[in-house]
């Protein structure tokens, strides 16, 4: 008899492209996890900086405080964020995240300094504000509140990883992937399969394979870059587009509460 599905650990990504938390329990909405994806840096551009360029933010780690997130950072004092908003612009500005535009207000000199002393270059925090226009979900799925790449929350199975790293030299981490859900008793590439599931008290539906970036090579404790698991990947798992697909995206319906230990059981 196969194990029930259930979930194994939850993680939020405060700061994008920073160290994640895990956590036993979290709140969720429709646009995802409770404080995941809600601050990140951008460039003297604009434009929003991830690992993906700039693998240093692999240092970077948060901390969720009774009033403010804790950014820490090698050298320096550590930097409070007030989960407060501090005083908004006369509308949030917008700010391209890959194709969907989100809204953005800035943190302030003080943070831009910290961070600007931590890269190694001008960058600026801003963290995310509500669509000043429209729905939080575009009608494609992806989110328009909050800095996730696509889609509300990524789900990756135990197996999924372990079937990669059967294929490889050197295990990987989960860490690599920076999935929100991961969730043992589903076969690997199981996840793919998905249609209407319920987790805990929380309804989700598939939203689409994940393709996976650079991101992926850099080892979260180092900062430094290599070539798996993109290198294996791309040997079995690419999509029409060529892209390398690991791990689902998921949409949330309504609100609720995800817990660790919250069994995964086909939706009403």
């Amino acid at each position: 008899m196969s194990a029930t599905p259930r979930v194994t650990s939850l993680h939020v990504y405060p700061f994008k492209s920073a160290r994640g938390i895990s956590v036993e329990a979290v709140e969720v909405d429709e646009v995802g996890l409770r404080w995941d994806r809600r601050w990140m840096l951008v460039d003297g551009n604009g434009a929003f900086m991830s690992q993906r360029t700039h693998p240093r933010m692999a240092h970077l780690r948060t901390a969720l405080e009774a009033a403010a997130l804790r950014v820490s950072a090698p050298g320096l004092p550590d930097l409070e964020l007030p989960y407060e908003a501090p005083p908004a612009r006369p509308a949030p500005l917008p700010i391209r995240v890959w194709n969907q535009d989100r809204f953005m207000t800035d943190c302030g000199d003080e943070a831009a300094a910290w961070a600007s002393g931590f890269i190694g270059m001008e960058c600026r925090v801003v963290r995310a504000m509500e669509p000043p226009d429209g729905p939080r979900i575009a009608a494609t799925g992806r989110i328009r509140a909050g800095f996730a790449d696509a889609g509300p929350a990524l789900v990756i199975s135990e197996a999924t990883l372990a079937d990669l790293n059967s294929r490889l030299d050197e295990p990987l981490p989960m860490n690599r992937f920076r999935p929100n859900v991961v969730v043992s008793g589903v076969p690997a590439y199981g996840e793919d399969g998905w249609g209407r599931v319920r987790i805990g008290e929380v309804l989700a539906r598939a939203g689409w394979p994940c393709p996976r970036c650079v991101l992926t090579t850099v080892d979260q404790d180092t900062g430094i870059g290599g070539r798996e698991p993109l290198r294996t990947l791309a040997t079995y798992r690419r999509n029409a587009k060529g892209e390398v697909e690991f791990g689902l995206n998921v949409l949330f319906e309504g609100e609720g509460v995800l817990r660790l230990g919250d069994r995964i059981e086909a939706g009403d």
